[in-house]
């Protein structure tokens, strides 16, 4: 292949809904850290070692994303792009690399492009491996967004191109568990283009572990590098949106999984209060408040994954619209033309995936209000119980204090009145007579208050 090129977009998000104006996510500078290890590793390229020192949002050499609010242009860096230098190769040409940083609304977004120094160096499979592919996995980016690895490259009319395509993605994720699997093939600019998608099989839903493949080889001598150059910002722009809406809807399938658990766990929750209702009043009401104390934190859990799907709906709904709006400028720039694989991405895919958030929302939203209802039965029957021991504690302190009272009265009467009671009993046991008289009058006095508080 030659004017080859081997550049990686790469997508990292910066901040979200919930952060105010200038905050921005924990690892929102990971993306650029990352770069800088590379460079400090296996792509030793001195202007990627000294990465931070060029962009807008470090300072010192430390992050600073203030620096970057009310910037214009997108770019992160005062030129077009960073040159980074050149690395020698063990056979005999160099390999030079620039850099374009971007800041796209919510994202970070990288290109990093690189290739050999002059375009007739012809590039096989073996001489890829000066690239260091391997360096610009995800496993080394770990752009939280997801990433696409881009190979161009012309080859002759007679070049078996399918083969030539086969052997480019395996060789660029060689030594690793990503196994890359053709997805689509079609036309970009005149070239063939093969896209394949590597998971890796521990996460295979994780968008921040995939590697997109995008393989284009022109065969045909047609222009596709310049008009490639011509599309460049719609064509990132067009990746960052469709990292964006992969990422999305797999966070919508994560927040309806933790709804389910929680709507599960409500009917767990239904199942232990209908069966505290056979219980004593007493085991009911600790039981009761218990339910309540749990449930509050719970409705409001299933609140969270509610709103969240309604802001991943309204989220991948602006993207795939951002994604249309690329893909017709690349058609306008292609004369009309466009992969089918692209077009039947948004036509079909993100539809798909537009219609099962919504209904998740549908079928999660009777939950909601089953919890208030809950909540409110609970919370009803708490009081109504609590109530009716309240009044049972008020009315035995009430009895109690009638019966003690009275008893106290009678007792201290006779005590007075004792020299002139003329009783056997009195006369020998003055003391036993006091006690005795005094429980009898108290048990009295007990009975009186409640036959009041019952009547009462």
């Amino acid at each position: 292949m030659k004017n080859f090129s081997l550049s990686l977009y790469a997508f990292h998000l910066h901040h979200t809904l919930t952060e105010l104006p200038g905050e921005f996510v924990t690892d929102a500078n990971l993306l650029w850290e990352n770069l800088v290890k590379v460079g400090e590793g296996s792509l030793t390229f001195v202007g990627l070692k000294d990465l931070r020192s060029k962009l807008i949002c470090y300072q010192n050499g430390k992050y600073d994303p203030k620096r970057e609010i009310g910037r214009i242009p997108e770019r992160l860096i005062d030129a077009q792009d960073l040159d980074l230098g050149s690395l020698p190769t063990t056979e005999g040409f160099k390999i030079d690399a620039n850099l374009q940083p971007f800041l796209l609304n919510d994202t970070y977004a990288v290109d990093l492009t690189l290739f050999p120094e002059s375009p007739n160096i012809s590039i096989d499979i073996p001489q890829l491996q000066h690239f260091k592919p391997s360096s610009l996995l995800p496993s080394n980016i770990q752009a939280s967004l997801g990433q696409t690895l881009w190979i161009y490259g012309e080859v002759e009319p007679t070049e078996d191109c399918d083969t030539l395509a086969e052997k480019l993605a395996i060789a660029l994720v060689a030594g690793t568990n990503l196994n890359p699997v053709r997805r689509k093939q079609g036309e970009l600019f005149g070239s063939l283009l093969f896209e394949y998608q590597a998971l890796d099989p521990n996460q295979p839903d994780n968008p921040a572990k995939q590697c997109h493949i995008l393989i284009v080889i022109n065969n045909s001598q047609a222009a596709t590098a310049t008009l490639a150059a011509k599309a460049y910002d719609w064509l990132l722009n067009f990746l960052c949106s469709y990292h964006k809406i992969l990422y999305i809807y797999q966070l919508a399938r994560q927040r309806y999984r933790d709804a389910r658990r929680i709507y599960s766990d409500l009917e767990n929750k239904i199942q232990k209060f209908n069966s505290l209702i056979s219980e004593n009043q007493t085991q009911q009401l600790s039981g009761l408040k218990s339910l309540m104390e749990e449930i509050p934190q719970k409705n409001f859990d299933y609140i969270r994954c509610l709103q969240d799907l309604q802001t991943h709906h309204t989220a991948i709904t602006t993207n795939i619209t951002n994604y249309r709006i690329c893909l017709e400028k690349i058609q306008t720039i292609d004369n009309g033309n466009s992969p089918q694989s692209w077009q039947n991405f948004i036509n079909k895919d993100c539809k798909k995936w537009q219609k099962q958030i919504q209904t998740d929302i549908n079928y999660l939203t009777p939950g909601q209000e089953l919890f208030g209802q809950f909540v409110d039965t609970i919370r009803g029957i708490v009081e109504i119980k609590q109530t009716e021991s309240d009044r049972s504690l008020e009315n035995t302190i009430q009895i109690l204090g009638i019966g003690f009272g009275g008893g106290a009265i009678v007792s201290g009467v006779f005590t007075t009145h004792i020299d002139k009671i003329n009783l056997p009993l009195v006369e020998k046991h003055p003391l036993y007579a006091s006690l005795t008289l005094s429980i009898i009058a108290t048990l009295i006095f007990i009975a009186l208050g409640w036959l009041i508080t019952k009547r009462k």
